[in-house]
Parts: structure tokens; C-alpha cells; sequence
């Protein structure tokens, strides 16, 4: 059965592993789920630092991001957030939905602002993306695998090859993860 992680919006930013970590979920390694506050933090950054993107394809992205991961949208949390303590307090909203759904993870970026004492409770713990996918890898190692090739496979313009996508998750700082997948 697969475990609930709560991917947060700086994981989500990054399109080619925003992508991996939906196929991850697709793939039935986990049950991912996020807020429409953190896909608005996701989009808003997106179209401020990329002012040239078709906000109308920005939205588009939005609508097939929840519709490729079956009950991803979490709702009904918003009491607990005033209730939570964190050393930044723009993310309760985080902690305040994965315990909503009762998240074994947070994937996030920011480690300092879901530290363990915090999450504790909840029984609970922060990942970055790249101990997150290492921990896939060693789940499954071809589910991922597949899930890279997938990606590189709906590449177009420009058609990208797996180590390419590799390459991109590595940008993206998937250092550890992309070194494990290469052939």
C-alpha cells in the first residue's frame, strides 16, 4: 500500500520534477497530495520569473496536474494552521495539510522549516526531493526507472534522450537520485 506524502510548492516549481514526482505517484509508489494554496505559490512564482509563459498553458498545467493524480487536492485544514508552530510561519499551511491527510512525508526543499521536533508529533518527517527519490529508487528502482524514460519519452521540442532527463532532475537537484538511475 502506498504511503501519503505531501509535496510542497518549491518541489513543485521545477517542471521536469514536478513531473517525476507525479509519475512517481502515478506509478503507485505513494499517495502525493498537495493544496490549491501551495499550487497558487507554485504558479504565482512561475509567472512572476517567467513573465513570457502563456498563463492560460500556466492554468492548463494546474488543471492536468490535479487530474493526474487521483485525490491529490487537500482541503479542510485550515483550522489547524493557527494552531502550529514553525520557524516560518507562512509554512503551517504545509504542516496544517499533511496532517490533515495524515502525510508520512513532507517532501520540501526548506528542511530548516519543518524541523523534526515539529513534525514529531505527527508522526512525520521532511525529505528533500533527492532523499525522496533515493528512497523510491531502493523501493523500486524499475518503477522510477520507468517513470525517468517516460518523461524523456514525451519529450519533444527538444526530444530529450533518458540521461537528458538525468540531467534535468540533476539541475533541478536531484544529484544522488540521477547518479543511482544512470545506466
Amino acid at each position: 500500500m502506498a504511503f501519503v506524502v505531501l509535496y510542497d510548492a518549491k518541489v513543485l516549481y521545477p517542471s521536469t520534477l514536478r513531473d517525476l514526482l507525479i509519475r512517481i505517484a502515478q506509478a503507485g509508489l505513494v499517495q502525493a497530495k498537495w493544496t490549491d494554496q501551495i499550487l497558487d505559490e507554485v504558479f504565482r512564482n512561475i509567472g512572476e520569473n517567467r513573465p513570457d509563459l502563456d498563463p492560460h498553458k500556466l492554468a492548463r498545467t494546474r488543471d492536468l496536474m490535479n487530474k493526474a493524480v487521483r485525490d491529490c487536492l487537500v482541503t479542510g485544514y485550515q483550522p489547524l494552521i493557527d494552531a502550529l508552530e514553525l520557524p516560518d510561519l507562512d509554512d503551517r499551511h504545509v504542516l496544517a495539510a499533511a496532517i490533515k491527510v495524515r502525510a508520512q512525508v513532507i517532501v520540501t526543499n526548506n528542511l530548516k522549516d519543518f524541523p523534526a521536533a515539529a513534525l514529531e508529533p505527527w508522526d512525520m518527517e521532511a525529505k528533500s526531493p533527492d532523499d525522496f527519490v533515493l528512497d523510491q529508487i531502493a523501493r523500486s528502482s524499475a518503477a522510477v526507472y520507468g517513470a525517468v524514460q517516460r518523461i524523456a519519452d514525451s519529450r519533444r521540442s527538444p526530444p530529450a534522450t533518458f540521461v537528458d532527463v538525468l540531467a534535468m532532475l540533476e539541475r533541478d537537484g536531484l544529484v544522488e537520485s540521477s547518479a543511482a538511475l544512470r545506466p
